[in-house]
């Protein structure tokens, strides 16, 4: 299995609209992308300072698998419609587990 995992942080100039619409597009992909076998994500709960904004994290049975959501027009639509416009800095890691 592959685990992917992504941090956000949020522009100060990112509305509680936008981020709303982040969420409202992952919500979407896991019905429009059959590879992926397991899907979260959300805000930082806020108890450390110095966090990133937003996480998610997905489960797929293999690099294909992964690659094929990584590349899935929904998903990269998500992409440049909703979090590249609002988005400071990202970190990123797949690994086996």
């Amino acid at each position: 299995m592959i685990r992917h995992v992504v941090l956000f942080t949020w522009s100060p100039e990112a509305t509680e609209e936008q981020k709303a619409a982040v969420a409202a597009g992952l919500s979407a992909l896991p019905g429009q992308i059959p590879q992926i076998r397991s899907y979260a994500f959300g805000p930082d709960a806020g108890i450390n300072t110095g966090n990133h904004d937003f996480a998610v994290v997905a489960d797929f049975d293999d690099e294909d698998a992964y690659t094929a959501y990584r590349d899935h027009p929904a998903h990269q639509a998500v992409i440049a419609d909703h979090i590249r416009p609002i988005l400071a800095s990202r970190a990123a890691v797949q690994y086996a587990c």
